[in-house]
């Protein structure tokens, strides 16, 4: 076998994240030189004839640079960057077709002629590199505007490709920032002439319909609304790689900021974070991952690409992408070997991202204004003005695309505002479109242009309607409609410029990924409004209501706006399924807008904010709540059909293959953040919801308050409704996770069996003739599985075993084997020996293996004629002949394929969280997890971080997802917290702000502070409650022990 060509170990940064220590990577400069150094020390000769090279800038025109003919690239790249005075210039870089028509990055340590080959004939394009994940790590407004004309032409080339809706948003911003207001013969003019998009005739309609909503949109407002739009589309950024997996599929691979990416067609099947890599490599055509072990084997990840250049090239990009995003500072030099070198030595060389923003906010350089106008213009010159105001430019939090388990445990970062004390006003363009050249570059605004028209200014802005957002997804239906334009005009970010003098320091933008910009005011505002609101705790019982019910609103809307859109779109649900589904739960739905807004009205009056002279009469929620639950009951005989929808969509998703596909691929959007079916379990279990927190505020009142007698009458109208869908919620859960399981387990056909249950899954290691090996186990009610999960692919897990419960016996065997919490499983087929991660754990399993088995033994039905029509049988031992079987080569490989036939599923329920974080999940868990839900504000802050980061947040399904606002429509990222401890800050953390509790996993640490004490408490109670799971499930007890047998 040949020797590996290339390396890149990533194990001195693993999980590595800005704020933590620094780290070093490995450069090719020679010690105590830097990249200025070496290209002066080049071997090129002073007088060596000038070579022309041509280059394509991102507005599509075409200048000639001279460039003596041995020169390296970086001197091409920085004659590029000077031409443009592009300040932010490591984002970008110089692109070139190889013979094969693949595109290529030009390299800046070698020369220009060994890279190019016909470098007087050859086109070389301006391209933007590293895509960061949140615009508002830009912090020019030229940068800006040169990303948008990037999105500009991925779109054109059907690099980023996305629904009609999106691309006619896409392009209709694009209108405004080039031609201005919206007129409907000159944008029919303009589309004819400037092909945006292929086949663009098709959707001009919808790119009219939205330009027009755009009016007095600047074009600085647009180029960011371009980019805030594309960032969340799933292709941003994405450069495909042709690829093979071991199995010849056909894949393509990618690099972004998060790590490497692995897609099939254009849809994302995989997400190797950085966190989890060790080392990238390539060796010929094969591109090799290996990542960090989990369990007692380490994993190695191939892909085969069409040529060795190829590969090779890949890696290269993957480098650079790694170092750019993760590092601290520009990898040190590299000692160069005496006698021979082995392996590749290419290693990025140009400033980090971090690098880069110290730079410009450090080196006290003035930033130069720069004002975008409404013009089709050439971007390839840059006016300067030195005297001008320097300028910040706020933005709305940044994305960070949800990964999988093993690194939902890393951050997302969001953008604040930036705050100063400074006076803010914004820019117009006062020239109108006609006027300008559109050959001419784009002027400085005078200082004098900006200050008069402040305040009209402001006021035309302040009564302006806010512009639709479209988050990525197909939105083709009209009852869509009223969501795309609901978005207030907070969402969209307004550009502003601080006037400071000369004298003071810049504030330029920082994004919390590099700084702690906006903590302070935070802070400053969170103050002010404790002072301000109430304090009364009914006051905050009332304010969990709002929040709450602000969540299980968009939880709603998951089914009744966005399921049924993509249902709709495909023609894919029969219409008596449609009329089942919707019939039942759109009154629910419509029922619950009208009475959070009721909810919103009484919070408003009593903040004050509204009639503060009569507010003491709105201090009280009880009223709200009485009306709304008497309303609440004429759905009763809604929510008793739930069971009857859930068992119909089940079975038309097996009988309809074109309903199945959709389904699943609904399951993959970011709105559907939790499994589908569990969204259709929200109306009886925010039933539970009210009764539990009426029951606090009934406790908190005394018997005289004037709002006690209206909170006990609610109180008793939800619980007569409860106690009649107590059962059916018992039930329904049931049948929902069999459900959720049959999905994700390959090798069984019919898990939803009448009369099985559903007790524990969660890992174990099995005891095997190649050691412990891990495995994912899943007891039921009358049988036991254990199954393996492939590294890669659909994250399915693959079935390995089945043993009956009947006639099974359970032994503790620590002694025996010499493994710590070590216990044998006898059964009639085979014996197992399984150890569990904690004693803890070994208890629970045991426990609840016993009591199963008890339960089946008295059990009239047997389940070994369920077993056989059920899960596909495998190989009988002797039950006295202990199991160390080795699985076949088939099984290893199918568990580790990397593209498995079945379909994709995502990576953050509780079965994968088990799985990373060694740890199990009973029902009884999940039936505790259904009443400790929340959502609220909350500030958060890292171990190593200075400021505070506002974020709404909620917690659901042992589960913190994060939004930016309480009106996003999906989550940025998520955090599951079984395996994590919840406490109060030591001292040693040194946190000296109040309500603060400590998340912690090994070494992962968060900060979360609450508004009160109140809501400090309700978020330590929940986060305890739902991940300190107890050792007993009690589903299984008969109906005369569950009244005894509590939690």
């Amino acid at each position: 076998m040949g020797e590996i060509e290339g390396t890149y170990r990533v194990l001195q940064t693993p999980g590595s994240r800005l704020g933590v220590q620094k780290t070093t990577g490995v450069s090719t400069l020679e010690p105590g030189q830097n990249l200025c150094t070496a290209m002066a020390s080049s071997p090129a000769k002073t007088h060596e004839r000038d070579l022309p090279i041509k280059i394509q800038m991102l507005d599509n025109t075409v200048e000639v640079l001279d460039i003596e003919s041995k020169h390296y690239g970086q001197t091409l790249l920085t004659e590029v960057y000077k031409h443009l005075n592009l300040i932010e210039s490591d984002y970008f870089g110089i692109e070139f077709q190889n013979i094969q028509s693949h595109w290529i990055w030009l390299e800046p340590m070698k020369p220009v002629i060994k890279q190019v080959r016909r470098p007087k004939t050859t086109m070389l394009r301006l391209a933007v590199k590293f895509f960061p994940p949140d615009p508002g790590q830009l912090q020019e407004e030229y940068t800006r505007y040169l990303f948008a004309l990037q999105i500009k032409r991925d779109l054109a080339e059907e690099r980023l490709t996305c629904s009609d809706n999106t691309a006619a948003l896409l392009v209709s911003h694009l209108l405004q920032s080039e031609i201005g207001d919206f007129d409907e013969s000159e944008d029919r003019e303009h589309l004819k002439t400037n092909q945006y998009l292929p086949n663009q005739e098709r959707i001009e309609g919808k790119i009219l319909e939205f330009h027009r909503k755009h009016v007095g949109q600047t074009p600085a407002e647009s180029d960011f609304q371009v980019l805030e739009i594309a960032r969340k589309l799933e292709m941003y950024g994405i450069r495909f790689h042709l690829a093979s997996d071991r199995e010849g599929t056909k894949i393509n691979l990618a690099v972004s900021h998060m790590g490497v990416l692995v897609f099939q067609g254009n849809t994302k099947i995989n997400t190797f974070n950085w966190s989890k890599v060790r080392k990238l490599s390539f060796k010929r055509k094969r591109f090799l991952i290996k990542l960090h072990p989990e369990g007692p084997y380490q994993d190695t990840l191939e892909f085969l690409l069409g040529s060795r250049d190829e590969c090779k090239n890949f890696w290269k990009i993957c480098v650079e992408y790694h170092t750019f995003f993760r590092l601290f500072d520009q990898p040190k030099p590299k000692a160069k070997a005496v006698f021979f070198t082995r392996g590749s030595s290419f290693r990025y060389s140009g400033r980090t991202q971090k690098q880069l923003v110290d730079y410009i906010k450090d080196s006290g350089m003035k930033k130069t204004p720069y004002e975008r106008r409404h013009s089709k213009v050439r971007a390839s010159t840059r006016t300067s003005n030195t005297d001008m105001p320097k300028q910040s430019v706020p933005f709305t939090e940044g994305l960070r695309t949800p990964g999988s388990p093993a690194s939902a445990a890393a951050p997302f970062h969001s953008v604040h505002s930036s705050s100063t004390p400074t006076p803010v006003l914004p820019i117009f363009a006062e020239t109108s479109p006609s006027s300008l050249d559109p050959r001419t570059p784009y002027p400085r605004m005078p200082e004098k242009n900006t200050a008069a028209p402040a305040e009209a200014v402001g006021r035309k802005l302040m009564q302006q309607p806010g512009s639709p957002m479209l988050q990525g997804l197909p939105v083709d239906h009209p009852q869509l409609s009223s969501l795309m334009l609901k978005s207030p005009l907070g969402l969209n970010p307004m550009f502003q410029v601080n006037l400071n003098t000369a004298g003071q320091g810049s504030s330029p933008l920082l994004s919390p990924v590099l700084s702690d910009a906006g903590s302070a005011k935070i802070e400053e505002d969170d103050e002010m409004k404790r002072k301000r609101y109430p304090t009364d705790k009914a006051y905050f019982i009332a304010k969990e209501i709002l929040a709450t019910e602000r969540t299980y609103l968009k939880d709603l809307e998951v089914i009744t706006v966005w399921f049924r859109s993509a249902v709709i779109k495909e023609n894919a649900m029969p219409e008596g399924l449609m009329t089942l589904l919707f019939s039942n739960i759109d009154p629910i739905y419509e029922f619950h807008r009208g009475f959070l807004k009721e909810i919103e009205q009484r919070l408003s009056l009593w903040e004050g904010k509204t009639n503060a002279h009569v507010k003491g009469d709105y201090q009280r929620i009880g009223d709200v709540m009485l009306r709304n639950m008497r309303t609440l009951k004429e759905f009763t005989s809604y929510l008793q059909k739930h069971d009857e929808v859930l068992t119909e969509l089940e079975k038309a998703t097996k009988r309809l293959k074109k309903l199945e596909m959709v389904y699943k691929e609904f399951e993959l959007q970011k709105v559907c953040y939790l499994p589908l079916n569990m969204f259709l379990l929200k109306p009886i279990q925010r039933l539970m919801h009210y009764k539990l927190i009426l029951g606090r505020l009934c406790k908190h009142y005394t018997a005289e308050h004037r709002d006690f007698a209206d909170c006990r009458n609610a109180l008793k109208e939800v619980t007569e409704m409860t106690s009649q869908l107590q059962h059916s919620l018992i039930r329904l859960e049931n049948f929902q996770k069999l459900t959720e399981l049959q999905h994700d387990l390959i090798g069984i056909d019919n898990l939803t069996a009448p009369g099985r249950e559903f007790i524990r899954e969660g890992c174990l290691y099995k005891l095997t003739k190649k050691g412990l090996q891990q495995r994912m186990f899943f007891l039921f009610s009358d049988m036991l599985l254990y199954t393996s999960k492939g590294v890669t692919g659909t994250n399915q897990f693959k079935i390995h075993g089945h043993l009956p419960l009947h006639g099974m016996l359970v032994e503790e065997s620590e002694n025996e084997w010499a493994v710590p919490h070590c216990f044998t499983i006898y059964s009639a087929q085979k014996t197992i020996v399984v150890a569990a991660s904690t004693h803890l754990e070994m208890e629970k399993w045991m426990e609840d293996l016993n009591m199963a088995i008890e339960m089946a033994k008295k059990s009239t039905e047997k389940s070994d004629m369920l077993l056989e029509n059920s899960v596909y049988n495998r190989s009988n031992r002797s039950s006295d002949e202990v199991s160390l079987e080795q699985e076949s080569e088939d099984d290893i490989h199918s568990s580790r394929s990397s593209l498995d036939r079945q379909s994709h599923h995502r990576a953050n329920t509780t079965m994968h969280v088990c799985w990373y974080r060694n740890t199990s999940v009973s029902m009884t868990d999940h039936s505790v997890a259904v009443e400790n839900q929340l959502s609220g504000y909350l500030l958060r802050k890292f171990k190593n971080s200075n400021g505070w980061q506002k974020l709404w947040v909620v917690f659901t399904n042992f589960c913190l997802f994060f939004y930016k606002t309480h009106q996003d429509d999906y989550p940025l990222a998520s955090l599951p917290l079984l395996g994590y401890a919840v406490s109060s800050p030591v001292e040693a953390d040194g946190i000296q702000k109040d309500y603060v509790f400590k998340l912690q996993f090994k070494s992962h640490v968060y900060f979360f502070r609450a508004e009160s004490k109140y809501t400090f408490e309700r978020w330590m109670e929940v986060i305890k409650r739902a991940t300190s799971s107890p050792a007993r499930s009690s589903l299984l007890l008969p109906k005369d022990e569950k009244d005894s047998h509590t939690d």
